[in-house]
């Protein structure tokens, strides 16, 4: 069997905090802590979590924008954390990312179409040597996300939040990726700017055949793109499963509280809300054991003693995906 696309394992990225008055340590910031999941072709597993849980400093991690301080990164069977500066440069052809704010992403001095082939001047191929063969291929990009090709002279401060946004998918897809992680790409838009450019992933998905790590914390749009969801509490997985279990059966208490807060669309259904007391902890302190155990209503002694392993419940498959491939539902809770 080829491997998966991406095999993440024992992830962990720690910051040195700055050293405190009197004191000659300097405290670690755990924000990713001994996090594994994996991620197939054309599938698209979200990350999902409160503000602070770890998804973008996890994202950032797989493609070594941050450099983890422990862990295995594998893309294709190949171990992207132990690669060559200028080996590690090929692979970045598989690995694009999609920003939060499609502003601030963007080079404001370049017009569109020069933002677009920037990654073909960078990576030339047999396509793309001259400056009209770029600027063909960037029109072409431009019609794929739904932009007029008059707009590859214009500024990104000329485009409205939404088709700058788009302006940014069409940079990810310039080079044609494996693997793109989209950092809450619809946060900083309308609502219905968010379900346009959202369909817009899902059909060049369907298209390309694209992986996406998708890092959001709105439930709803979770819940139209994703394949598969894993919920990040504290810097740890805390759930796998994919999106219909997850949705309709939860298994770990923070999933429930998490999904409890998501508004209902039907002002005739009364959804019963779960509130967390106390606020999370610090990630330069975390609790021993479970590091939910400071919040969960399920709490007993052993939840500050042992540490829970993300486990299969049930230990048989409970799911089948799309392609007829058994799927676990993982889970980290002593009680479920």
């Amino acid at each position: 069997m080829s491997p998966r696309l991406l095999e993440v394992r024992s992830l962990t990225k720690h910051y040195a905090a700055p050293r405190r008055m009197f004191s000659r340590a300097r405290p670690l910031i755990q924000a990713v802590d001994d996090v594994s999941f994996d991620l197939d072709r054309a599938e698209t597993l979200a990350l999902v979590g409160e503000s602070g849980c770890g998804k973008t400093t996890t994202a950032k991690s797989v493609l070594r924008l941050v450099e983890p301080t422990r862990g295995s990164v594998r893309l294709e069977g190949e171990e992207l954390l132990s690669l060559s500066r200028s080996r590690m440069r090929e692979r970045r052809r598989d690995l694009q990312i999609i920003f939060q704010d499609p502003y601030a992403s963007l080079n404001p001095r370049l017009a569109a179409g020069d933002i677009v082939a920037e990654p073909m001047r960078n990576f030339p191929s047999d396509v793309t040597r001259t400056a009209a063969q770029r600027r063909e291929r960037a029109a072409w990009l431009f019609a794929k996300v739904g932009l007029r090709e008059e707009a590859l002279d214009r500024y990104p401060h000329e485009f409205s939040g939404g088709q700058r946004q788009r302006l940014g998918i069409a940079r990810a897809l310039a080079l044609n990726p494996k693997l793109i992680v989209c950092d809450e790409p619809v946060s900083a838009l309308d609502v219905s700017v968010q379900a346009q450019v959202i369909n817009l992933l899902t059909d060049l998905q369907a298209e390309f055949g694209i992986a996406y790590l998708f890092v959001a914390h709105d439930l709803a749009v979770v819940r139209h793109i994703s394949h598969r969801v894993a919920v990040m509490y504290l810097g740890h997985v805390v759930e796998v499963a994919d999106r219909d279990t997850l949705f309709t059966a939860p298994l770990h208490p923070y999933t429930e509280i998490l999904l409890s807060a998501a508004p209902v669309p039907d002002p005739r259904r009364h959804a019963r809300r779960i509130l967390l007391s106390g606020d999370p902890p610090s990630p330069a302190n975390p609790p021993s054991g479970c590091r939910f155990h400071t919040r969960c209503p399920m709490a007993q002694a052993i939840c500050r003693e042992a540490k829970p392993a993300l486990t299969a419940r049930p230990p048989v498959p409970v799911a089948i995906g799309d392609d007829g491939a058994a799927a676990d539902h993982l889970v980290a809770c002593h009680f479920r």
